[in-house]
């Protein structure tokens, strides 16, 4: 339900619904009551103790739909199954829509592909210069570390590659992608990605930074990872410590939904901010996930409560097999035209189409401007009222506003 909407008749959500949203849970032991807190704890134990398997997934959730059935037995023909006994914890077994259970759950929908799909829908592998390094814009380079994760979104715009279930085969070459680096000085942000770089253990990681921050021109890094979310527990004290060296240093974390952010993962991203690591959080836009108006506003205001600034909503890739999990355009715009003016600017996410064939991000926003020539722009606010601007060409009004200025009715 829109919130803007409330001329037309209809109530705006409750505010109960959005306090319930934003409050912090842990996910607790679940299935596993009886596992030590030592174990438990320790991001190895979660990783080896994943649910890979659809023997394992049935005994734990005997209530699985036909086409989750199904797609699970089909999971590692396109992107393979895994779950971090944490985040399994998460899932609602009784809620066949629960949000969780759809961003992780194989489903048999995701054999289907449609025409306009792609297995790269981002054109990386077409700006490629050297294996594991994607230079599309003129001052960045993405460089893919590894095809591993800890848990696989099941939209993964990567999943030609992340988990080689596809037979990808990928294999990053770090001397040939740093050697790029360091050859082509217009390249001053690297961003770390993959799969997760944080699968690393911390003197792997380490040691590619190190290498990273010697080359001159190259002025910050940035991790992009999905860990502090599937796997908090990997976010130790050791590792913070560690990345506090690597200033400037930034890391965006991608959560989807309120439920995600629990108590264990909102000290996880106390650490790193405590380290002095700016956060930020890229979303992906999901069809009965978060394409709510209530639930992504107690998402980004959530994340503000964890210390990370909402970075951008992306509308899903046209990635094959993810049809059933895409939310249209329209309402990606009737949740912007939601957030803007009836939350904190902090809370505002830029939303973007990564542009299908490699064209790259395109912000896409609601219509604020309605006109504009040489002398005036006409716009409008959150509210729907119209305003005039006077344009000052060289210093001097070229026009003069109306005092009797009748705003247009918005259609």
């Amino acid at each position: 339900m829109n919130e803007t909407s409330s001329e037309n008749g209809e109530e705006p959500p409750s505010g109960d619904q959005l306090g319930s949203l934003k409050e912090f849970k842990s996910a607790g032991r679940g299935f596993w009551p009886d596992v030590p807190d030592a174990n438990w704890n320790h991001w190895r134990w979660q990783l080896k103790n994943r649910i890979t398997s659809l023997e394992q997934l049935q005994r734990l959730m005997p209530t699985l739909t036909p086409e989750e059935y199904a797609g699970t037995k089909l999971a590692n023909t396109r992107l393979a199954l895994a779950i971090t006994p944490y985040f399994f914890n998460l899932i609602d077994p009784a809620d066949e829509h629960c949000p969780i259970r759809r961003q992780v759950i194989p489903r048999v929908e995701e054999t289907h592909t449609a025409p306009w799909e792609m297995s790269d829908p981002c054109g990386e592998d077409s700006h490629s210069p050297v294996p594991g390094l994607v230079h599309r814009y003129p001052d960045r380079v993405l460089f893919l570390v590894t095809d591993r994760c800890a848990a696989y979104c099941r939209y993964c715009t990567r999943s030609r590659l992340v988990s080689n279930a596809s037979g990808y085969d990928f294999h990053p070459e770090f001397d040939r992608q740093i050697q790029y680096i360091r050859e082509h000085k217009e390249v001053r942000d690297v961003l770390l990605s993959g799969g997760d770089p944080l699968l690393f253990n911390d003197q792997k990681l380490e040691h590619l930074l190190d290498r990273l921050r010697a080359i001159r021109h190259v002025e910050f890094l940035r991790i992009g990872t999905r860990i502090p979310i599937f796997l908090p527990q990997r976010i130790t004290p050791e590792l913070c410590g560690m990345l506090k060296r690597f200033h400037p240093l930034f890391i965006s974390i991608h959560a989807n939904h309120p439920r995600e952010l629990t108590t264990e993962v909102r000290d996880a991203l106390a650490r790193l901010a405590d380290a002095g690591i700016p956060l930020g959080n890229q979303s992906v836009l999901l069809r009965q996930v978060n394409d709510d108006v209530t639930v992504m506003k107690a998402l980004v205001q959530k994340l503000l409560l964890c210390r990370v600034k909402p970075y951008y909503i992306y509308q899903c890739d046209l990635i094959s097999g993810s049809a059933h999990l895409r939310a249209s355009v329209r309402k990606g715009l009737e949740i912007m035209e939601s957030l803007r003016g009836h939350t904190t600017g902090y809370a505002v996410p830029q939303y973007v189409i990564d542009a299908p064939g490699g064209g790259g991000k395109v912000p896409v926003s609601p219509e604020y401007v309605l006109s504009r020539n040489a002398d005036r722009v006409v716009i409008r606010n959150f509210e729907g009222k119209v305003f005039e601007y006077v344009e000052a060409a060289g210093g001097m009004p070229r026009y003069k506003p109306s005092e009797n200025f009748t705003a247009p009715e918005l259609v």
